[in-house]
């Protein structure tokens, strides 16, 4: 969820700054008023391509802050190394210089641009006048469509994989040239690798084996001290120093015979004497682990230059096949030395791989059909239910439908799925982005979003003038719709149309003034009788009449 939004020097706005909440948010204000600037400004919060034109005359950058719930984000930031959110927050900053060039930083870390990019999409979706990607985007249909019909991927997804693998293998086995020389290398980079007799003891244990002999004398001495001081070994005792010292065991010995003495007269001495035999035994216990850690340690130049050589050996293989960890070339062994089994009987193995990738083909296609059925099935029901809220937003005559087209299988599966669309009737239906007006394709995504806004996964939704070109009874079907999307998502909605504001949880106001030569903009939010003459401005004007006002009323009052 969007929780808060700053602009700094971006066009028109000096400084603005406003809190949003769950539910529909509603943005209103004169046409040049400047909703486009906060528009602008949350693109730009979300990864759109920064213009320095766009920062305001006289000023040196143009910054902007986004606040956001940081529900869902945590597998992305960390595969990003990005920090976590503090107290569940994600906060984005972009500055923008007027020389050219912007900055980026989640979470107070410097980043990318692509990589904001990639994580508003995860957090925001925005359907404005010039956004139409995502709903004429067949990627977006498919898996908008699989989403809805909670169509099980999995099967047709494992037996692609698979028959992708066996093609895999018998390509690099077809494409193979000079295969004596390439036997030979593999035979080589095995015979090496495995000569090295590698385990997994050859990571931290090796190092830890090695940290342990450089430093032999120094973790003696130091195990000397501290058996002496706790069990009074012979060593240099810790309590006193010199002939006089004594171990924390004598001391303990010592209070022992105290409490004994106490448990004549108080008996709760006896359960601490119990206790205090019992921290004895453990330090007695402890000093001997030491003693018997510290007697394992080798000390010998010898030990410790074959530590040396063992430790150079496994970086030297890590470079040279360009692995990470010991783990790393025990993988890559096991590759080559399947590779190298594939290459020795090649036209063998390629015989083989015809015959399981014949059977991985078939597998592929009884999976695919499942795949397609699930699709289609879900398919008709989406269509049916877009066209039945299509009804409620203007659209009385118009259809919308799923179209299933037969393709060759990929790692999608065997379907091309494409959204079409009849705004007339008579008309027949073509693909949305052949057919689809602006007003149209923002209308026929509310109507999408309203439909499976239970199974969409991203919860901000931005409209932008969603009800363009419409009025009376549509608008305030629109409003509706809008809500109702809003219980599932955080809905913001830039609108001109009353009947449609009435229905926002929440209501800012854009205006511009001028003032000193210059021209501001700002947002405010309103409520209450600042909200009541605001809708009343957008049915009758600046100088709405006392029945526009009532009227005004009447639809905030209706809508509630």
């Amino acid at each position: 969820m969007l929780k808060r939004l700053k602009v700094d020097n971006l066009a028109i706005v000096e400084h603005a700054e406003a809190e949003f909440g769950e539910g529909l948010t509603v943005i209103t204000g004169e046409t040049g008023a400047g909703k486009s600037v906060f528009m602008g400004a949350l693109t730009l919060a979300l990864g759109a391509r920064a213009d320095a034109s766009a920062v305001r005359d006289g000023c040196r950058e143009a910054r902007i802050e986004a606040e956001f719930d940081a529900d869902g984000t945590a597998a992305f930031l960390e595969e990003q190394g990005l920090p976590p959110g503090e107290e569940g927050l994600l906060l984005v900053r972009r500055v923008i210089s007027a020389s050219g060039g912007s900055r980026v930083w989640i979470n107070d870390s410097a980043t990318s641009v692509q990589t904001l990019r990639a994580l508003g999409e995860r957090l925001v979706d925005i359907h404005g006048p010039n956004d139409r990607r995502s709903l004429v985007d067949e990627d977006f249909q498919r898996e908008t469509l699989d989403r809805y019909g909670r169509v099980d991927l999995s099967g047709y997804g494992k037996a692609w994989r698979e028959l992708s693998d066996l093609k895999a293998r018998r390509a690099a086995l077809e494409g193979a040239v000079d295969v004596a020389d390439e036997i030979e290398r593999l035979r080589n980079s095995l015979e090496e690798i495995d000569a090295a007799k590698l385990t997994e003891d050859d990571e931290e244990v090796l190092t830890a084996r090695h940290a342990a002999a450089a430093h032999a004398a120094e973790i003696v001495e130091a195990a000397n001290a501290a058996t002496a001081a706790l069990a009074g070994d012979g060593g240099e005792a810790a309590y006193g120093g010199g002939e006089g010292s004594v171990s924390a065991a004598d001391l303990l010995i010592a209070s022992g015979g105290n409490l004994r003495e106490m448990a004549k007269y108080h008996e709760a001495a006896n359960e601490w004497d119990d206790e205090l035999e019992r921290i004895i035994t453990s330090v007695q216990e402890l000093s001997r682990t030491i003693a018997d850690s510290v007697s394992r340690i080798d000390a010998d130049p010898e030990t410790l230059q074959a530590l040396d050589d063992r430790i150079s050996l496994v970086r030297r293989l890590k470079r040279k096949y360009s692995c990470q960890t010991v783990a790393d070339l025990l993988e890559l062994r096991e590759k080559r030395a399947q590779k190298l089994s594939d290459l020795e009987d090649r036209d063998e193995k390629i015989r083989e791989l015809e015959v399981q990738i014949a059977a991985a083909e078939k597998k592929v296609e009884k999976e695919g059909a499942a795949l397609s059925a699930a699709r289609r099935k879900a398919g008709t029901k989406l269509g049916a239910a877009v066209t039945a809220e299509l009804r409620g937003l203007g659209f009385l005559k118009a259809g919308f439908a799923v179209a299933r087209e037969a393709q060759p299988p990929d790692a999608t599966g065997c379907d091309r799925i494409v959204y079409r669309f009849e705004p007339n009737p008579g008309e027949s239906a073509r693909p949305l982005a052949q057919i689809a007006s602006t007003g149209e394709i923002a209308r026929v995504m509310l109507a999408v979003k309203a439909v499976i806004a239970e199974h969409d996964a991203i919860p901000v939704l931005v409209f932008d003038e969603i009800d363009a070109n419409i009025g009376g009874e549509t608008g305030r079907a629109v409003g509706e719709k809008l809500r109702t999307v809003a219980r599932h998502h955080q809905v913001v909605a830039i609108t001109h149309l009353p009947q449609s504001a009435v229905y926002g949880n929440r209501h800012f106001v854009v205006a511009k003034s001028v003032s000193g030569g210059r021209t501001r903009s700002a947002i405010r939010p309103v409520s209450g009788e600042d909200r009541v003459h605001e809708i009343a401005r957008m049915l009758g004007g600046e100088k709405a009449s006392s029945v526009v006002v009532r009227h005004a009323r009447e639809l905030l009052a209706l809508a509630q």
